[in-house]
This record gives structure tokens, sequence and C-alpha cells, in this order.
């Protein structure tokens, strides 16, 4: 049987799982206050305003947060640095979570537990899950369709590193529960897929503070047996053939209660890499799900830097296109709020582009807030789907 699965952060432990709560302890807090400005790079995804609350709290220290300086700031990060990232999310969101509407200490509602024992926590500055149990734990997304993943999807989480000894796994089945292996540990990115193995460019210096202790964003991109994978800024590994089309993942590992396995924000689109030109030839515009902002602010994720690194190339190649630059948001919070905030992202993907090099009359912007929405308000998958940045021929 093959086997395919992600390891983040340490080498690989499976053992026969057993059923039993650990406490978590504090000792990753108080290790974490020792690393000095960590880079908080998720998105939240929601412009409510409890959740606004429940998250703006964290980014201040509140609670059990350790200090941190301008928390959730990701322009910290130069977006130059992401020049050559060619990560491109997919167009259709099928599942994403940030765990802010669960309660701590609780299993979260969007996922089933399969064995050992996890909860949702606020730690390091996010709500996030963590797997505490010493012994095998697995966990599912709850999705509708059992064989939701096609032959274009793209994963997406942010993960914590708290040890060189535990990691996340995330397993990838075919429809006849075949599995295979992809590693990310402290000594860097593996694939295994029957008889074929390769290792990756990217080892991972267990002294070097930009690893342990901070929030990483990990990317996945799947098309037609090919398979990618993304640590921040690079891309650590290129599988030209897997020899398998997945239709369904899980993430699971062993935890531990003083340092568990942390990772948020999980978010599974179908598609990736849209052919730009075509979309305009045969709508008229392009819709997209991957230009992400800080919450209830304008400041451009880096991950966002794969559509816009495309858009980009686009108008440079061609130099008679012109844009309008639509931004959306979903139903939550104040309509004049949602409707400032759209224009404001909007102006911020205008100003990132000018400043790459495009002529800036060739860009016109529009916020239209919670306007023409493209999916229902009513569930996150839905409410992602309306959080979109819109490029119009103009």
């Amino acid at each position: 049987m093959k086997k395919l699965l992600i390891i983040l952060g340490g080498a690989m432990m499976i053992c026969q799982a057993q059923v039993g709560i650990s406490p978590i302890l504090g000792e990753i807090k108080n290790s974490a206050e020792q690393v000095k400005g960590i880079v908080d790079v998720a998105d939240d995804g929601s412009e409510n305003k409890q959740e606004a609350a429940t998250s703006n709290n964290s980014e201040a220290g509140g609670g059990n947060q350790p200090p941190k300086s301008n928390p959730g700031d990701s322009s910290k990060i130069h977006l130059k640095a992401y020049q050559n990232y060619d990560f491109v999310a997919g167009e259709k969101i099928l599942f994403e979570d940030h765990f802010l509407s669960d309660m701590d200490g609780e299993f979260p509602a969007h996922w089933d537990l399969i064995s050992g024992q996890a909860v949702v926590n606020q730690e390091a500055g996010k709500k996030t899950f963590l797997i505490t149990d010493g012994n095998y734990c697995r966990i599912i997304p709850l999705i509708k369709n059992q064989h939701y993943l096609s032959n274009e999807f793209t994963l997406e989480f942010d993960y914590y590193p708290a040890s060189s000894s535990y990691g996340l796994l995330i397993g990838f089945f075919d429809d006849e529960g075949n599995e295979g292996d992809i590693s990310i540990s402290s000594e860097g990115i593996g694939g295994t897929f029957g008889e074929k193995y390769l290792f990756g460019t990217y080892p991972i210096d267990l002294q070097q503070e930009n690893y342990f202790l901070k929030w990483h964003h990990v990317a996945l991109a799947y098309k037609n047996n090919q398979l990618k994978v993304y640590m921040d800024v690079e891309r650590v590994l290129t599988m030209p053939n897997i020899g398998m089309q997945p239709v369904s993942l899980d993430f699971h590992g062993i935890g531990d209660p003083t340092y568990p396995i942390m990772f948020t924000h999980v978010k599974i689109a179908e598609g990736g890499k849209m052919n730009m030109l075509d979309k305009l030839f045969t709508d008229g515009k392009i819709i997209t799900h991957g230009i992400l902002f800080d919450h209830g602010k304008s400041t451009i994720k880096p991950e966002s830097m794969g559509v816009i690194n495309q858009v980009f190339q686009l108008l440079k190649d061609n130099p008679e296109l012109k844009f309008e630059i639509g931004g959306y948001t979903d139903s939550d919070g104040d309509d004049q709020t949602n409707l400032k905030l759209s224009e404001q992202r909007a102006n911020a993907v205008k100003e990132q582009l000018v400043s790459m090099g495009i002529s800036a009359d060739r860009l016109i912007t529009k916020g239209f807030g919670e306007a023409n929405p493209v999916d229902i308000n009513t569930t996150m998958e839905g409410k992602a789907n309306n959080r979109r940045v819109e490029f119009t021929k103009r």
C-alpha cells in the first residue's frame, strides 16, 4: 500500500492509538516569549465583528498570549522577497477553517476525530488546532462529498513548529484507499511513493531562530500527478509524478502535552494556477481568491504574491490591457465598513502592481463590499468564496 504523508518539524513516528486527554502545559508559551518579532502570516478570513474582537484580543497579547511586536501585520515581511513566488490558490474554496468560532478546550465543529485527542486553544497569538495526545491522533475535515479532491487542487495552512521531535502529518488517499508520503522534517523535505523517493533542497537548521517557535505558511499544489510543496517564500519540493490521484486527505501525528502539534487556517480549494488570458477571453474578467489581507486591514499578505505576480506578468506581456480592480467582502459586519474596506484593499492591489512597474493609468479601483456574492454567506466556505478580488477588462 502506498502512503502520502507530510511531516512538519520533526521525524515521523507512528504507534497504536490510545484515547486519553493530556493537559496542555505552558512551556511552549514561555519559550515563545524568548523569540522576538514572531511574524503572524495567517488570515483569519472573516469580517465578522465578534470574531474580530476575539482576534484583536489575541493580537494585543491579552490572556495567555506571548508578547509580539506589531502582531498580525504582515507588512513586516518585504513583498519583494516573494517576486518569484508562483503558488496560486485554487479558484473555488471547498473547505476553510480558522477555528475562531470554536471554544477553547473543545474539539472544533468542522472536523471529525478518528483516533487520539486534539483540541482548539489560543496559543502563540492564534486560535489553533493542537494535537496534544502522546499517542497517534487522526482528524479529518468535514466535507459532504467524500471524494472532494479533483485532478487540480491546492491546500494551505499555517504551522507552528514547537519542537524537532514532533511533526504534523497530512495523508492523501486515492479512491482505492492507497496512500503515499511527503515529509518536511528538521532534515529537509522528502517524498516517498512506492519505490520512488525524492529529497528536496530545504534543509532546516535546528539552531536557526527563523524556523522554530514561529508561524510558517505551508502550501501544496497538485495537478495531474504533479505535486509542489511550498514553505513561506520557497518552493521546497517538486514531484513531477506521484503516481496517484488523491480524492481526500487527513491530518494526523503524535503530539505532546508540553510541545503540541499546532496548525491553523486550513484552506482546501479546487483548481490552481489558472490561465488568466483564457479567462479574460471567455469571461471578460479574472476572479481571484488568492489575494489575502491582514484581518480588517488592507495590508497584503505575502502568500498573495503568487496571484499578483501572475497578474503583473499578464499586464507586462499585454501593454494594451487595462483593468478595473474590484474588491469584495462577505456579508458579515457593517455594510459601510465592508464597502470602505473593499475599496482600500482594491487600492492596495493597485499600489502593489504600480510598485512593480505597471503604469497607474492602466488600473482603476472600486470597492463593492458585500454586493454581488458568488456563493452563499451562511458557511465559512461560501464566505471565503465571496471575499475576492476581481480584475475586469476595460
